[in-house]
């Protein structure tokens, strides 16, 4: 049968349509569109007009071809813009009312666990313990994991977004913004250093977002084309220290101009790595992979696991 897979987040909404059977799975078409659904409202609880209006065209387009691929079944999920906003499930309701696609919203630690299963399909983890990152818009998922299972996860609401709209007021950023947000972290990531130095993770693995992105530019920088298809993105712990050293000296228009930079990345991307360089230093982390897989295609292997049951 053919699915489609959407996944509201707070910064991109995404589709991903794939033929599945009870053996194997192949991915026909992926989209994505910068919604922005947290922009101007995230910290305040709500969903703005100007963004609630951006969400139902990104549907009513998703509609479209999710119509023209004779999908059997759709599968969607929102998180932490609309699970936090006093009005998002009225947003919910008004998609279904106009578009007939049912959204389930998901829990913090329900999408650490689709993550967590989409990365474990991507990447071989081995016997060392993997802190796998998610960075949102709205929130950031962390799981401790190797190759058996999860040790531990957890999400925080700590996302992009909130970070931008709270601590990035200065183009390019502050040292002292820089030195807030490290205060901040301190204060919220209590519960993961915790974890971290009871299970002593080595390597960062990114998905998603800033972390596909860190790939492109990393890519472009060494002439690298990437396979689209790789589950697997090219990048290296040396390149983070050189772009992130640079990130932080640009101006929005100047980050722009970086070849691999994409707008819908070029303003969360800064404090995105202002948090990897303070998690890197602070657990002492070793090597950082990246992901090609993340919330979407866990629940596209949700729905593979439950196939075969």
């Amino acid at each position: 049968m053919k699915v489609a897979v959407i996944d509201l987040g707070t910064n991109t909404f995404h589709l991903l349509i794939a033929r599945v059977d009870q053996n194997s799975h192949e991915i026909l078409h992926r989209e994505r569109k910068a919604v922005k659904i947290g922009e101007k409202g995230i910290n305040k609880g709500e969903i703005t007009k100007e963004a609630w209006d951006r969400a139902l065209k990104a549907l009513h387009e998703f509609r479209e071809m999710i119509d023209a691929n004779d999908i059997d079944q759709i599968f969607a999920t929102a998180t932490s813009a609309i699970r936090n906003a006093n009005n998002g499930l009225a947003l919910v309701d008004e998609i279904k009312s106009q578009t007939g696609i049912e959204i389930e919203v998901i829990s913090g630690m329900k999408e650490a666990e689709l993550i967590h299963l989409g990365a474990s399909k991507a990447l071989e983890f081995g016997t060392e313990k993997n802190l796998i990152m998610d960075i949102g818009g709205g929130s950031i998922e962390f799981i401790i994991a190797d190759s058996q299972k999860s040790h531990w996860m957890q999400s925080f609401e700590v996302g992009g977004q909130r970070l931008v709209e709270r601590f990035h007021r200065t183009d390019p950023i502050s040292k002292e913004e820089i030195a807030d947000l490290h205060t901040f972290f301190e204060n919220e990531l209590k519960s993961l250093i915790s974890a971290c130095e009871k299970f002593k993770p080595k390597t960062l693995v990114g998905c998603s977002g800033t972390f596909d992105t860190l790939s492109d530019i990393y890519c472009e920088e060494l002439g690298i084309t990437r396979n689209v298809s790789a589950t697997e993105y090219p990048f290296e712990n040396k390149a983070f220290t050189n772009i992130y050293k640079k990130l932080i000296t640009l101006t929005r228009d100047q980050r722009l101009k970086i070849p691999g930079m994409i707008e819908m990345r070029v303003d969360m991307i800064v404090v995105a790595c202002v948090l990897v360089d303070y998690l890197l230093e602070k657990l002492k982390l070793e090597n950082i992979r990246i992901s090609g897989y993340a919330l979407k295609e866990g629940i596209l292997f949700n729905v593979l696991e439950k196939l075969k049951s």
